[in-house]
């Protein structure tokens, strides 16, 4: 791809923004693709304090409130300020590996057979991260590449749809073209997108060579909350996940990472698992049932409130 006359941007939605945002920023400077700019939607002004990030004079930043956030409108208002050729949504606590980030996922969409939407990048843990969130990572980011396209729903299944806006270029003409991300989204926006993207005779291309640090150790409490959102997007989905099961993807991870445990050495960690399993499994299921739950269980259980609102 002839990268000497294209133009990327960055959009990142922040809030409460630490040490990680100003590792973000450090990196994204030195890329040997230099972005255009970069787009910071923050939620809650007080919260951001300039002078402690290594700000250039691409960056610039848009204030909204907590209540104005949504995983899917914020993304895509960022993605109406750009004029660029391809955008590339980041999470503030993602953090590029090295500087050829914006090569690498631009390189993905080089391909001669079929057109690709989206590219998105390998996610590494961080050294202190879990063995078991260590090999959830390896699971769904593994070290060779994949275009992800409509025929090969049978062998992945619902990964053909998989994509994370934890690190993920679009082009910005064909995003236009199929309509963006939904209006409004708890989760799984990237998803949404990839599917309609997939069907609609895109490629979705993982790129395992782009990678970015990024992992959490999430409580029991927040693995649940996590999953229930998972879950009620779903449900608010079944043009896609009835079609394509996801349970049966996360019974697989289950097998798998309590055979890594094994194989490291780490057979004390499985009974965690376990309990870390069942709680995500409980939050997905009632999730998946939000519709039946009172307003005030829905709000015991999210982890975005906000979503909630208008909820009678």
């Amino acid at each position: 791809m002839d990268m000497s006359n294209l133009k990327v941007d960055a959009v990142i939605p922040a809030y409460k923004p630490d040490d990680s945002l100003a590792k973000l920023l450090t990196q994204l400077q030195k890329q040997s693709v230099p972005l255009n700019r970069v787009i910071i939607i923050n939620t809650e002004k007080e919260f951001f304090n300039p002078q402690e990030y290594p700000l250039w004079d691409r960056v610039e930043i848009h204030h909204i409130t907590k209540e104005e956030f949504d995983h899917a409108a914020t993304r895509n208002m960022g993605m109406q300020m750009s004029d660029a050729d391809y955008v590339l949504f980041m999470t503030m606590d993602a953090v590029p590996v090295d500087e050829y980030l914006v090569d690498r996922l631009l390189d993905g969409f080089n391909n001669k057979e079929i057109p690709v939407a989206v590219t998105y990048a390998r996610q590494i843990p961080k050294n202190d991260c879990r063995m078991a969130e260590k090999y959830t990572r390896e699971f769904n980011y593994p070290d060779k590449d994949r275009l992800q396209t409509a025929g090969m729903i049978k062998e992945l299944g619902i990964k053909t749809y998989f994509c994370s806006d934890v690190c993920a270029m679009y082009d910005r003409a064909v995003y236009n073209k199929l309509g963006g991300f939904v209006k409004r989204a708890i989760f799984n926006e990237d998803m949404f997108f990839a599917a309609k993207a997939v069907n609609a005779g895109y490629g979705i291309g993982y790129c395992a060579e782009a990678g970015v640090i990024h992992s959490h150790n999430y409580s029991l409490k927040q693995q649940f909350s996590r999953n229930f959102d998972i879950g009620v997007s779903q449900a608010e989905h079944p043009d896609i996940f009835e079609k394509v099961s996801s349970e049966s993807e996360g019974l697989k991870l289950v097998k798998s990472t309590a055979a890594y445990l094994v194989k490291h050495g780490h057979w004390y960690d499985i009974p965690y698992l376990i309990l870390s399993s069942g709680f995500k499994y409980a939050g997905f299921r009632l999730g998946k049932r939000y519709e039946r739950l009172s307003k005030k269980r829905i709000l015991k259980y999210t982890m975005n409130k906000n979503y909630w609102r208008d909820l009678n």
